[in-house]
């Protein structure tokens, strides 16, 4: 009895298992009340490839925007517009730095607010970050964590996070529609 009751307590401790095709919202206050705005999902490809579409050109053309530019290093960047018309020098163009990479694992991006955004959030965005993680499921899938922070306070704020959990949750669509 208290071997099942053991199994039962790690199957219930054990995160759920996303099916493919799934765009999970997990969302969450951490412990200092800093807003986490988290999405995950499981692309039904091998990690390696995952990578390839977060890390080059072409790869992010398939799911991200027509217009891509990568300078994948730390230090570098990943420049995307989605009007096919422009290029990464005009306006609307969205600038993601790169903060730091484990290849395959993990890749940290500063989100640099244009000026579709709030002028009060661009001028307070000093931490904004999306940190995604790529875990191997079973099947040779992926799982892809996206998890956004340094928030700000207010209707600015409001009104950007916003935008990002509708914008992220197509966006990670456009990724599995890419990768089946």
């Amino acid at each position: 009895m208290r071997q099942c009751a053991c199994i039962l307590m790690i199957l219930l401790a054990a995160p759920h298992p996303l099916r493919s095709q799934e765009i999970v919202n997990s969302s969450y206050a951490a412990s200092n009340g800093e807003r986490v705005l988290r999405l995950e999902s499981v692309v039904p490809i091998s990690r390696g490839e995952a990578w390839k579409l977060f890390s080059t050109r072409e790869g992010l053309r398939k799911w991200i925007a027509p217009v891509v530019a990568v300078d994948f290093r730390v230090g570098g960047v990943i420049l995307t517009n989605y009007d096919s018309t422009k290029t990464t020098a005009d306006a609307g163009t969205i600038r993601l730095p790169i903060l730091s990479y484990i290849e395959g694992e993990l890749l940290t991006l500063r989100v640099v607010l244009n000026d579709k955004f709030p002028a009060s959030a661009r001028r307070e965005d000093q931490n904004l970050q999306e940190i995604i993680q790529l875990l191997d499921a079973p099947g040779g899938k992926t799982r892809i964590i996206s998890s956004m922070i340094g928030w700000g306070k207010g209707p600015g704020w409001d009104s950007t996070y916003n935008f990002f959990a509708r914008g992220n949750t197509w966006t990670y669509r456009e990724l599995l529609r890419a990768s089946r």
